[in-house]
């Protein structure tokens, strides 16, 4: 997936935070002094994912006061100006990870999910699943109808998927 200036734009509006471009990548800093909360994105559109430079993706990068989290090869993103946050998924043969960056400087990660568990009765899931499942379930959309679950756009060249609630 390619990010246009024009979804950093709306990454930016749902985020209300301005955006920095640095060179190779987009900054946002969102803080939350109510809360004593602070985090800042970092979105590289294209940068070189391995050691050889030969395999070219994005990258998010979350950081806290307390943790570095990061998504590789990103497939698509949601934004929910009704949730103030924004929802990024990388699928990789039927396993989806999911990074959720919230307004007002909440941040979840979740990773390795099976696809099965976006869809259904959530309530059959247990607690702990139940979670992963609603939290990525409005990325459910983005996600391409493949039978063998295989990601055919791991290497971040296909068109941006995109939703908005």
């Amino acid at each position: 997936m390619l990010f246009s200036e024009r979804d950093i734009e709306k990454i930016a509006a749902v985020l209300d935070a301005e955006v920095k471009y640095r060179g190779n990548n987009y900054r946002f800093v969102l803080e939350n002094p109510e809360a004593g909360r602070r985090l800042a994105i970092e979105i590289y559109p294209e940068i070189y994912l391995d050691k050889n430079g030969k395999q070219p993706g994005n990258l998010i990068s979350v950081f806290t006061p307390t943790a570095h989290l990061q998504l590789h090869f990103c497939t698509g993103f949601v934004v929910s100006k009704m949730l103030g946050e924004v929802t990024f998924i990388a699928e990789h043969y039927g396993k989806i990870s999911g990074l959720i960056v919230e307004k007002e400087t909440g941040c979840s990660l979740f990773a390795n999910v099976d696809r099965t568990v976006l869809s259904g009765d959530f309530t059959s899931l247990s607690p702990e699943m139940m979670s992963a499942g609603i939290a990525l379930s409005l990325a459910e959309t983005l996600l391409p109808e493949n039978k063998k679950g295989k990601n055919q756009n791991a290497r971040g060249k296909s068109k941006t998927q995109k939703r908005k609630t």
